[in-house]
């Protein structure tokens, strides 16, 4: 087998890519994120065996982390040297903090050292997802390891802002440190993972907190789907301080600036609605660039990771990337030692080419984060109270390329019409253009946001619990039927399960990471259960 990984819900035949990834990395490349995983368990062995003060002795450490395991999220970095290039950076942190504080540590993960691409390509071949027998164990350390990579993507954000938990970074050292232990058992494991969720559930409120604090809260928002006649940048991804220096750096130029997936919910911020040249969103979810990026005719920044291997160099010389992402070939812009992102070749480039190709009209509405649902409170409280509202369906999460994914759009068409769809993530793709009314007002639709507002979903729930005067947010008429595809909507899961939430329905399939007896135990657990058809899974929420 020259590779194996099974951390995102299109692996091949729900079983594991053990030849190429579905995501499109090569067998190198897959080995190389297993390598820098492997790497960032040592460098959390010395972090915990020396009870070290993540605040003060660990500074580089901890956001070199982050950046790591961000880096091995699907579809975020295809760059083999970029990857091998930060496994050689965190050995060096790794071997600079045990001189200092673990200077007899012998564990192989502290103490392993490459020289070559060679040598790190045989080295990952021991240390992979597999080199775990027990397929209980494997199971759940994976799937604590891919709710770390969810966790830190969204800590890099909120510390691309300047905040930071240093309680999450401990978590992190001290659950990748526990993979490496064999006395644990499953039962350590199930509580482990569940602690997973906890500061998932911190991760989430920091980005929260850093979002609303630098860029307001979001308000409800029409968002413009059409396109105008000027040169033009697309951005996608997740992070906003990208996409505020990209607009900072095009106003005044005549180079409009458009959002695509999971940047879509940027609109509703306050601080972006200043820049007159912020003209709208362009195209779908992440799977659709293929098509959408040849018709958008201009250059395309990768924030973060959804990044699908462009099928024509003309689209590849237009694609830059950014932060925690790469792919071969491309641009990658690095900022300076004050932050300072240079996007002044992007913009040139945009000057030069077709304004984008119009692919539809219209607009759609999003801005429905917790602050501004909880503004709406009394509307909402009073057309449960009347029946108008008779229950919510939360369908937070991912979009991807299978065809069942159809499902989604299906089950939100035949809703009845006194129903509520919360939404947050790139899910929302699969009926947010669709005409779906409102009631009283209220649009049946209500997103909050990207996949980390989930936060929001869960705020949401907590205030209607707390007005109606119920003892457990399971008593709301609130349905979980939430799409899964990467690792941040692992981390979302956990911590919905933290959280104390059951009774979630996941899809389109459940994660091929969740072994035989792991999957059991979340069952009679948490009552976790993947969906059915449309019209058996209408009928079982509705009766309800």
């Amino acid at each position: 087998m020259s590779m194996f990984c099974y951390q995102c819900q299109e692996t091949a035949g729900g079983k594991g890519c053990t030849i190429r990834g579905v995501c499109g990395k090569s067998e190198e490349v897959a080995k190389l994120q297993d390598l820098l995983i492997y790497t960032l368990k040592g460098l959390a062995q010395v972090v915990v065996k020396a009870n070290v003060d993540v605040k003060e002795d660990v500074d580089e450490a901890n956001h070199e982390t982050l950046r790591s395991l961000f880096m091995t999220i699907t579809n975020a970095n295809f760059d083999d040297q970029a990857l091998e290039k930060q496994i050689l950076k965190m050995i060096s942190i790794r071997d600079e903090l045990k001189k200092k504080v673990l200077a007899n540590a012998t564990s192989d993960a502290i103490v392993f050292s490459v020289d070559s691409r060679k040598s790190m390509l045989e080295k990952a071949a021991t240390v992979g997802v597999l080199s775990t027998e027990n397929e209980d164990i494997r199971s759940l350390n994976e799937m604590i390891i891919y709710g770390l990579k969810g966790m830190a993507a969204y800590a890099e954000h909120a510390l691309n802002i300047g905040n930071e938990n240093f309680d999450i970074y401990a978590f992190i050292y001290e659950a990748l440190a526990a993979t490496l232990d064999d006395s644990l058992t499953v039962d350590d494991l199930v509580a482990l993972t569940l602690k997973t969720g906890e500061h998932g559930v911190k991760a989430m409120a920091l980005i929260d907190e850093a979002n609303t604090t630098r860029f307001g809260d979001p308000q409800m928002t029409e968002v413009n789907i059409g396109v105008r006649n000027n040169p033009a940048i697309m951005i996608t991804g997740h992070d906003f301080v990208d996409l505020y220096q990209l607009l900072e750096q095009t106003k005044g130029t005549g180079v409009d600036v458009y959002t695509h997936g999971e940047m879509l919910p940027a609109h509703s911020y306050p601080a972006f609605k200043k820049y007159d040249n912020f003209v709208g969103n362009y195209g779908n979810a992440w799977w659709q660039q293929l098509t959408e990026f040849e018709t958008f005719n201009g250059p395309v920044l990768f924030t973060t990771n959804c990044i699908v291997p462009p099928r024509n160099e003309e689209v590849r010389k237009r694609i830059y990337t950014t932060g925690s992402t790469g792919y071969p070939g491309c641009k990658h812009i690095d900022p300076d030692e004050n932050g300072h992102k240079d996007f002044s070749e992007i913009i040139a480039l945009a000057k030069s080419l077709p304004a984008p190709e119009q692919i539809e009209s219209g607009s759609i509405i999003g801005g429905f984060a917790h602050n501004q649902v909880i503004a709406l409170a009394d509307k909402i409280v009073s057309a449960i109270k009347s029946g108008a509202i008779k229950k919510f369906f939360v369908m937070a999460g991912c979009d991807g390329r299978m065809r069942s994914r159809k499902y989604y759009t299906e089950f939100a068409q035949k809703l009845p019409k006194d129903t509520v769809i919360l939404t947050a993530g790139c899910a929302k793709y699969r009926y947010n253009k669709l005409k779906l009314g409102d009631i009283s007002g209220i649009p049946r639709v209500l997103d909050a946001g990207q996949c980390n507002d989930s936060y929001s979903l869960v705020l949401i729930a907590l205030k209607l619990k707390e007005i109606f005067g119920l003892e457990n947010i399971n008593e709301l008429p609130i349905v979980f039927n939430i799409a899964w595809y990467e690792q941040k909507a692992v981390i979302v899961l956990l911590a919905l399960l933290y959280l104390g939430i059951k009774d979630i329905h996941l899809g389109p399939t459940l994660p091929g990471f969740f072994s035989p007896n792991v999957a059991k135990i979340l069952i009679e657990k948490f009552n976790i259960a993947s969906i059915g058809t449309v019209e058996d899974d209408l009928k079982l929420f509705l009766n309800t």
